[in-house]
Formats: structure tokens, sequence, C-alpha cells
């Protein structure tokens, strides 16, 4: 499996971005997945996570009520909503997919999208 991240960039505080990640390769074998982001000289920190039907989420206390995130299976693709963004959102973001495939576990990461808020 390969994960790429799109729609980062720099917004004004209280503005919004629709982050977005696409799979490919052995797709099927994917279950929950997630988004994390790392601040500069912070560790990185689970944002959101689904589950591989969509049928649960869970987020971040710091996100609740200003992310959303959502999965299209049928396309592949994963996405991130965020409203309401404040300077301490600002990040690379990377999403994140557990996969099972041939007996084995794998976490698998994409490259990363960087979220710049200004205030």
């Amino acid at each position: 499996v390969q994960l790429v991240e799109a729609g980062g960039g720099l917004v004004q505080a209280g503005g919004s971005l629709r982050l977005s990640c696409a799979a490919s390769g052995t797709t099927f074998s994917i279950n929950a997945m997630g988004w994390y982001r790392q601040a500069p000289g912070k560790q990185r920190e689970l944002v959101a996570a689904i589950t591989r039907g969509g049928g649960t989420t869970n987020y971040a206390d710091s996100v609740k009520g200003r992310f959303t995130i959502s999965r299209d299976n049928a396309k592949n693709t994963m996405y991130l909503q965020m409203n309401s963004l404040k300077p301490e959102d600002t990040a690379v973001y990377y999403c994140n997919a557990a996969t099972y495939y041939s007996g084995s576990f794998l976490t698998v990461w994409g490259q990363g999208t960087q979220v710049t808020v200004s205030s």
C-alpha cells in the first residue's frame, strides 16, 4: 500500500482546509486509517482515526468539534476536514493505514503535507 496526502497549505486562523489521503496498491488490505500530525520540536500525535467501514471515529480532544475524518472506500481515499483552524494546528500532517496482508500486519505512512495557520 502507498499513501499520498494532499491539500495542505497556508491559511489564516479561523479558516478551513481539507486534506486527502489517496491509497494505492493492495488497498483491500487496509483496515483502520488515521491522521497524525507533528509540529516542530514535538512528538507525532494522533489527530483522528476511522474504522474500515467508517462507522466509528475518534478524535484528539484538541480538535473535537472542529475536524471531521471520513473515508470513501470506493475511491480509496480518506479525508480530514479542518475548520476553525488555530495557529497551534500548524504541523506536518501524515496519513496512516493499518493493513493486514499475507498473514502480516503492517502500518503504512504517507509522506506528509504541511499545514500552516497564521494568526
